[in-house]
């Protein structure tokens, strides 16, 4: 499955989320929506107005989510 974690610079949860995903050692690409706009508009069209927001397979959401991450593993 892949995994997309949408992020930006100096994002707290986002940082939280890709340490969780490592720690567990699950596979993942960052994309940052502050510098490639098709992301960004990805996001928004998903309905999500933070980041982080990660897209695993056919599931995606919002923010830091640990519960998500560990269904993950």
């Amino acid at each position: 499955m892949s995994i997309t974690v949408y992020s930006k610079p100096a994002c707290v949860q986002c940082t939280a989320t890709t340490r969780a995903l490592d720690r567990h050692g699950i596979a993942y690409r960052v994309v940052d929506v502050s510098t490639d706009n098709a992301a960004f508009e990805l996001v928004q069209g998903l309905g999500y107005r933070k980041v982080p927001v990660v897209v695993a397979g056919e599931q995606h959401w919002a923010g830091f989510r640990p519960d998500m991450i560990s269904a993950l593993a």
